[in-house]
């Protein structure tokens, strides 16, 4: 085979590994020879300290060494086979236990020295060792004989002795050839190991600080090159040229501003000053707007669509769901109307002829602004001018997603939005490629929402509040429990609770039912009879999560709020307190788990977006919050964005740095780290390759 690096050799031709194990090694995705070493241990167990059987406790994790004097095996049970091996201590014996594993009699002859770890427990006056893992002690056979033993993640039919062995197999013959990616600087700078130490240390390290340094290069190099893509992809855009300038001919900006019943709030003014600094440069923009629910966002955004307009251009907004893109037209529709601004809006309810008349429109440039779901990224779609793209609830949309709308134009301007507001750590790494904007304040008059957590059997109350609010003119939402992953089940849910509500605690006011499977235009006829107070109670599915605004509305109910994320459960509580009145949130749950109760207890103490934030941050860990593979980002193998968020921001500021210094990379002593880069992300990342 012709030399390759340990990033290509595959992990099939290593010693003692063939098809058979290959196939297993695949399962936890380890392909080659630098998959397997980058397989680093979840933890280490410490067999340096030693003692004998007697001096243990009942359930200890331990270590103990001996001859074997006598093997014993069990069949109490069809299926269950118990090999008891006696083992000779210095001062006495103890029994190692294994459940069935037949050969391991074959394997521990009577004379024979063994080394055993596991829990330790006293039944019946006899100390007997529950067997997690064994070394024999004679001759050559043992990988290890003692000392700081890593711990791996395996899959079915894989030990840790064989994943051990195959570890001490390729750093014996590999870590000679390996060559360190990282630039000298970098690593004198942080202490950090070179690699092949590094490796060495993170599998077999001979003290405990050993395997800490050797992490901490791991969880630095991991951030590192992440931090460095994202370098590389926005200088990439920062040198692109856009075709277009603004010069707000018609003057939209300033007659939309004095148009508002209400002055923007500092924090609005700050966003929109940083927005419009960016249009005004000569590359595209690519700014995060974020800010908690019911902050203002969409009047900062409206203003950056009204310049492009009046400059002759063309805006266009995306949105993740139907009824949002209908409520943003809606409210654009009506706001914009007498500035004589045309607002078209592109769904996938659309009629055939209403599509091709609306595609004309966008083409010939006769609609100037667009409101759309990911309708708007469809083949079909072409535009004359399109300068602005504002996407809202970024994170219901993947990288590519935004990347195919930014394709639409000419290096357009791109403003991505959130209500979901993200921990400082994350969106360095999230956004690593925007700059951020955030609107930390609501507009004045807004009052807290109250929010009470309380058990099913307070029920009849919360309705009796609900019939209160509803008779002096109110509104209010009853949002159905997830009951699975189904939406067919959950409208069914849905349609049960309304008739239940309908007949019995609701029986007097004026109910309307919304779920995600009625058809775009119903859809809209029971939102617009919301809006105007002919509905006067909601029973819904999660479809209002996000954008739905009716001020009237004072009460959210959510049945079973447990299901609930925290995210979502801050996103459903933003639909109340909208106007003047004082609003309610009740999250109705009988859960007394863990999770459940931090959670409603989250929602009860904090109305803070970016607080809840964190805690989500902490109950769920960033995979999960983001979404890793919506959202392009890199599952991480070593690093922890809550745990290591001061290495993050080192790893960001030394990835800028150098990107600042060395541009393409080409330096002799960073052309591995831009091989290393292309080997890392190639296309799997959705940051590289979007530009």
């Amino acid at each position: 085979m012709a030399e390759v690096g340990f990033e290509q050799y595959p992990v099939q031709y290593l010693k003692m590994v063939g098809p058979r194990r290959f196939a297993l090694l695949n399962r936890l995705g380890i392909k080659t020879v630098k998959d397997l070493l980058y397989h680093f241990p979840r933890e280490y167990q410490d067999r340096t300290v030693r003692k004998p059987s007697y001096a243990c406790t009942h359930g200890e994790q331990v270590t103990l060494q001996g001859r074997v004097v006598g093997v014993s095996e069990l069949n109490p049970r069809p299926g269950l086979c118990i090999t008891r091996v006696k083992v000779q201590e210095q001062t006495g014996y103890f029994f190692a236990v294994w459940f069935n594993q037949p050969y391991i009699k074959k394997m521990l002859p009577v004379g024979s020295r063994v080394q055993v770890t596991g829990k330790l427990e006293r039944r019946y006056g006899e100390n007997q060792l529950l067997v997690a893992d064994y070394e024999m002690l004679d001759g050559n056979n043992g990988v290890e004989q003692g000392g700081i033993v890593p711990i791996y993640p395996l899959t079915e039919q894989l030990t840790q002795r064989l994943m051990r062995s195959l570890m001490r197999i390729a750093l014996d013959e590999w870590t000679s050839r390996i060559n360190d990616f990282l630039p000298p600087a970098v690593r004198q700078k942080f202490s950090l190991p070179e690699l092949p130490s590094a490796l060495r240390q993170i599998h077999f390290p001979n003290t405990e600080r050993e395997a800490i340094r050797a992490r901490k290069r791991f969880i630095f190099e991991e951030l590192f090159l992440l931090q460095l893509a994202l370098a590389l992809r926005r200088r990439r855009i920062t040198r692109r040229v856009k075709p277009h300038r603004y010069h707000d001919h018609m003057n939209l900006v300033d007659r939309f501003l004095d148009s508002l019943p209400f002055a923007l709030t500092a924090s609005q003014q700050q966003a929109w000053e940083e927005i419009r600094a960016d249009m005004d440069t000569p590359w595209p923009m690519n700014r995060l707007l974020q800010g908690d629910v019911g902050a203002g966002k969409t009047v900062v955004s409206t203003l950056a669509l009204l310049r492009a307009v009046g400059s002759g251009l063309q805006g266009a907004l995306m949105v993740p769901t139907e009824i949002l893109a209908e409520q943003h037209h809606l409210t654009l529709s009506r706001d914009l109307a007498p500035l004589g601004i045309k607002v078209g809006l592109l769904s996938g309810g659309l009629k055939k002829k209403e599509r091709v008349q609306l595609l004309s429109g966008l083409a010939s440039g006769e609609i100037p602004l667009v409101v759309g779901t990911h309708a708007l990224i469809q083949e079909d779609v072409q535009f004359k001018s399109l300068a602005l793209v504002v996407i809202d609830e970024q994170h219901r949309f993947g990288v590519r997603q935004r990347a195919i709308l930014q394709y639409k134009g000419h290096c357009p301007d791109v403003l991505v939005m959130t209500a979901t507001p993200i921990p400082r750590t994350l969106a360095l790494t999230l956004y690593g490629d925007l700059e951020v904007s955030t609107i930390s304040e609501l507009p004045p008059g807004r009052r807290p929402v109250r929010t009470y957590a309380l058990p099913f059997s307070r029920l009849p109350d919360v309705y009796r509040l609900l019939q209160r609010e509803v008779e002096k003119g109110h509104q209010a939402y009853v949002v159905c429990p997830l009951i699975e992953e189904s939406e067919k089940i959950d409208v069914q849910a849905a349609v049960e609770l309304m008739e239940e509500l309908s007949r019995g605690p609701l029986s007097r006011c004026r109910l309307g039912l919304l779920h995600g499977r009625m058809k775009p235009a119903e859809k809209e006829q029971v939102m617009e009879a919301f809006r105007t107070g002919e509905i006067q109670v909601l029973v819904t599915t999660t479809v209002v999560e996000v954008g739905v605004d009716v001020p009237n509305a004072t009460v959210m109910v959510i049945l079973d709020a447990d299901r609930f994320g925290l995210a979502q459960l801050h996103q459903l509580r933003g639909r109340v307190g909208r106007g003047e009145a004082q609003s309610y949130c009740i999250l109705v749950s009988d859960s007394s788990t863990p999770e459940a109760r931090f959670r409603l207890e989250a929602m009860t103490a904090t109305s803070d977006g970016f607080v809840l934030a964190e805690k989500d941050l902490q109950l769920r860990g960033p995979g999960e919050f983001t979404g890793t593979r919506q959202s392009g980002l890199p599952e991480f193998k070593i690093a922890d964005l809550i745990r290591d968020w001061r290495a993050l921001q080192l790893a960001r500021q030394e990835a800028v740095a150098l990107i600042e210094k060395d541009p393409e990379l080409n330096a002799p002593e960073h052309r591995s780290l831009a091989r290393e880069l292309s080997i890392r992300f190639g296309g799997k990342a959705g940051y590289l390759d979007i530009g």
